[in-house]
């Protein structure tokens, strides 16, 4: 017996009001299109790639911000708003995406599962510097909560956990698949832990300069010092005297790499580096995947690793 199937009808009923409403909207990928599987709605790429791990052929996932677009500032069409409303999990970062956050408190109900339930989030600053003059460059930057906790795979794997449960709830059939695909999960996301831990140990810096603040996580877990030339929000253009004081650390610490990374501009990057005779490389903070990659987040973050151990000179 489908535990779901009174949903599947109300859900339908409630798909044809909204096209009877909303003709024109709908893209062909609106939720509720398979009966036999469930609709998850994934905020940003992180939380796609948990709900489709976990959920493997049971769910169908719906990722809200399409690859290649930054998901900060990410603004809703009405047919992903009706997605939100059809779904039957919705997995999100309260905080991280105020479209999405909107959306949820309209729409959502008991069907929203918010990750920072899960996993307290660090303060913006967490991971950098405490040198003099650096809480001045952290006030400028905005202060608040960090989101980017899916950086610490031990984080994400305590997450998938809680995913693996409420899936389970939603589907009752399958809850059992749920929870061993999550343990094999974490099982992945405890080894690319080992190989950071391992890869980091021994390094002759450990100062990361970051396009934007997004490394709070992974400097914390492997025990980085992260300067970030502009705060949590990517495209915010960083001051002078920010900028100075990045310039200034970066010599201090006798930086060789600026790192910036593939959804944003590269040219504050490229502006400082110039200044303290750095190069450039990509560090990744998976908020989502380029256009056309092959990738996935374990494949992106051991090519982050790799960057790490050449800018740091780690052996």
């Amino acid at each position: 017996m489908n535990n779901r199937a009174p949903y599947r009808v109300l859900a339908a009923a409630t798909a044809l009001l909204a096209l009877g409403a909303g003709a024109g909207c709908s893209t062909g990928d609106s939720a509720g299109a398979d009966p036999k599987k469930v609709d998850v709605v994934a905020a940003f790429y992180p939380l796609q790639f948990l709900s489709e791990r976990i959920g493997g052929d049971a769910v169908r996932v719906t990722n809200l911000a399409k690859p290649g677009a930054e998901p900060h500032d990410l603004e809703l069409n009405p047919s992903q708003v009706g997605q939100v409303s059809d779904a039957e999990l919705i997995v999100y970062l309260k905080g991280f995406q105020p479209a999405v956050d909107d959306a949820v408190a309209q729409n959502g109900g008991d069907r929203a599962f918010d990750v920072t339930s899960v996993q307290p989030l660090l303060d913006a600053s967490a991971g950098g510097h405490n040198h003099e003059g650096e809480e001045e460059g952290h006030a400028e930057e905005g202060g608040g909560k960090d989101p980017h906790v899916w950086l610490d795979p031990t984080r994400l794997a305590g997450i998938g956990d809680q995913l693996a449960q409420r899936l389970g709830a939603a589907d009752p059939d399958h809850a059992a698949d749920y929870t061993t695909r999550a343990a094999a999960l974490r099982a992945d996301l405890t080894a690319l832990d080992g190989e950071f831990k391992t890869g980091l140990a021994t390094c002759q810096r450990r100062e990361i300069v970051t396009s934007h603040a997004a490394f709070g996580y992974l400097a914390d877990r492997y025990q980085l010092d992260q300067v970030g030339i502009t705060g949590l929000s990517p495209d915010v253009e960083p001051s002078p005297q920010r900028l100075a004081h990045v310039i200034e650390e970066a010599k201090e610490h006798q930086a060789t790499t600026i790192f910036f990374e593939t959804l944003v501009s590269p040219k504050v990057a490229e502006t400082i580096a110039g200044q303290v005779g750095a190069k450039t490389a990509v560090l990744d903070p998976i908020e989502g995947l380029a256009a056309g990659s092959d990738g996935d987040y374990l494949s992106v973050m051991r090519t982050n690793l790799q960057t790490l151990k050449t800018a740091l000179s780690c052996s």
